[in-house]
């Protein structure tokens, strides 16, 4: 099964990538390598989970938005690949996490990104990660998420 169909099997509708909100590109590609600018939870152009963890952000609805944000850039790398089929391992995976200055479950937070990338992807979506508290994000966003993914040729 295809990786596209793994992702259409569990639910998750990968459709067009959020538009760049400043002067930036969405993908960039060296090699067999693709980064990913940062992408946060944007629904129809609107970012659906804004705020800080710890104080007006709990946990899991931080957990949710990590799982949208790993959808939108599953379609930013389909759209600069055509096809999630390239993609033959997720490397990295960062995540800034707006965080009240107590918080201190960045890592929990982010693993919606992760557990979402390893169900579509299997072991190949299994990544180095960071996980970083930051005061602010753009748009108030809870939080902000970049990948790189190896691809084959």
């Amino acid at each position: 099964m295809s990786f596209e169909e793994k992702a259409r099997q569990l639910g998750y509708l990968i459709d067009a990538p959020p538009a760049p909100s400043a002067n930036y590109v969405p993908a960039v590609q060296t090699g067999r390598l693709v980064y990913t600018s940062g992408s946060g939870p944007i629904v129809d152009n609107q970012a659906v989970c804004v705020g800080r963890l710890g104080e007006n952000v709990t946990p899991e609805e931080g957990y949710e938005a990590a799982r949208i944000t790993a959808i939108n850039l599953l379609a930013v790398l389909r759209n600069h690949l055509g096809t999630l089929d390239r993609i033959s391992r997720i490397v990295k995976l960062t995540g800034f996490v707006a965080s009240a200055p107590d918080f201190s479950a960045q890592p929990r937070v982010v693993n919606g990104a992760s557990d979402l990338l390893a169900e579509v992807f299997g072991e190949q979506g299994r990544h180095a990660r960071c996980a970083v508290g930051v005061s602010s994000l753009p748009r108030g966003m809870a939080l902000e998420i970049e990948l790189v993914a190896e691809i084959t040729d």
